[in-house]
């Protein structure tokens, strides 16, 4: 069973584009990779034009074999698999995009920075990395 998440970007007229990630879906994995590697907002909408992943990558990559992906690369079902209907979709707000495919770790690029849901509201990744980081 994977730990699921949602990426998203909030776009210039506040919707939410955002797809979902079915693998290590917590802070020290997904929520690292996020904030180490994708880091501007070109970098941010062409891994969320992937669609939805298997399993989120260092690097976007290239088309690969589904079940035999190189190291460090992006899984995504579209691309890699074939599957329809795994497009990013878009939608009025992050709270929106939550309640229809929600997961437990919530991430959002909102004005050049990662946020990730905890509770009822958003804290920027970098503080919740960093608490994380304490817990352990």
């Amino acid at each position: 069973m994977g730990t699921r998440s949602t990426i998203a970007i909030q776009n210039a007229d506040n919707t939410v584009t955002g797809i979902y990630c079915h693998w290590d879906g917590y802070l020290s994995h997904n929520g690292r990779i996020l904030q180490e590697n994708y880091t501007t907002e070109e970098a941010v909408r062409e891994l969320i034009a992937l669609g939805d992943l298997s399993s989120l990558g260092e690097t976007i990559g290239a088309k690969t074999d589904f079940n035999n992906a190189a190291k460090g690369q992006c899984v995504a079902y579209g691309r890699d698999r074939g599957e329809t209907g795994v497009a990013a979709a878009t939608f009025d707000s992050h709270a929106d995009l939550v309640e229809q495919i929600g997961q437990e770790y919530d991430y959002l690029f909102v004005n050049g920075a990662w946020t990730v849901a905890q509770g009822n509201g958003h804290v920027t990744l970098a503080q919740a990395l960093a608490q994380d980081a304490v817990e352990a």
